[in-house]
């Protein structure tokens, strides 16, 4: 059965309503957990179904994280920790390595999980310092001091647009392959923006994780719905780690409680996503957030 929200919070008074709405509680049986520790792919990479999204407004090394300044950015990634997520996506292009590092330094780094990306494009507003193809080692290296880590859990391609992307950036693959021989890289993969190279990422065993951005809307996604969700549903079944971004349609989607709560539906009910990355600019967000994941329920043919 499924619930508009009106009808959820109906249910409080029979008690449904009182478990799933109360902040830090576990979800109900048979409602999806945001904190429920869920596997990437076959990565073996395990974290919360829920991830910090970093990437709100952002532009070469600049977003609202990094604006706030580093005292409002470690409360507000502690305060999101201590809530229970432990996934942490960044970028280089974002500029947060440095603000999530000194935040989450204080916790045990086998608690929770960074994911970054490295900007690769030539020809592009590049920020300055980061260097193409050969320099990869280098940057990585820069990236793990930012972090004040020593490995870096998932390392993906930022803004892959090519079909044939899997032979145009072979080089940037090949460096990824000896950093993850090291142990500095965990997992592998592309962050999405075309479906072209969301199809070919299905057939590439060099992928062990991606960005893909899929809502129901089809807003700020890289073709409609209609087109898009067959194609993360054959990542998934390829044994991919997917994670949805723009579940909000980048923000886009957020003027009405119903398309809020479709879209966090949507995707949970896909039965193709393990992890949604949802940017977060203040803990009212991630509040909010846990409570709409808590009122959509599981269902058993997926």
């Amino acid at each position: 059965m499924k619930y508009t929200r009106r009808q959820f919070i109906g249910t409080a008074a029979a008690g449904v309503g009182a478990v799933l709405l109360n902040n830090g509680c576990d979800s109900a049986p048979g409602f999806y957990d945001p904190y429920e520790i869920v596997e990437l792919g076959k990565t073996g990479i395990k974290t919360t179904r829920l991830s910090m999204g970093t990437g709100i407004m952002a532009s070469n090394r600049s977003s609202t994280l990094t604006r706030m300044g580093y005292e409002a950015a470690e409360k507000l990634v502690r305060g999101i920790y201590e809530r229970g997520v432990r996934k942490f996506d960044l970028a280089d292009w974002y500029g947060t390595h440095e603000f999530v590092g000194k935040a989450l330094k204080i916790y045990p780094r086998s608690d929770y999980v960074i994911f970054s990306k490295l900007w690769y494009m030539r020809g592009r507003n590049i920020p300055e310092g980061v260097q193409p193809g050969a320099e990869t080692e280098e940057e990585v290296m820069r990236f793990l001091k930012e972090m004040q880590t020593d490995y870096i859990d998932g390392l993906q391609l930022h803004v892959v647009t090519s079909a044939n992307w899997n032979t145009e950036l072979s080089d940037y693959m090949t460096a990824f392959d000896k950093l993850k021989q090291r142990g500095i890289i965990r997992a592998c993969g592309i962050s999405c923006h075309a479906l072209p190279a969301v199809e070919t990422a299905v057939n590439e065993p060099w992928v062990d994780t991606l960005h893909v951005r899929i809502n129901p809307y089809g807003v700020n996604m890289d073709d409609t719905v209609e087109k898009v969700e067959p194609v993360v549903k054959n990542l998934h079944q390829a044994g991919k780690g997917v994670i949805a971004m723009k579940v909000l349609g980048q923000g886009d989607l957020t003027d009405s409680e119903e398309k809020k709560d479709n879209c966090f539906r949507y995707v949970l009910q896909l039965g193709a996503i393990d992890v949604l990355t949802i940017g977060m600019d203040k803990i009212s967000d991630i509040e909010d957030t846990e409570n709409r994941i808590r009122m959509i329920p599981k269902l058993q043919n997926i």
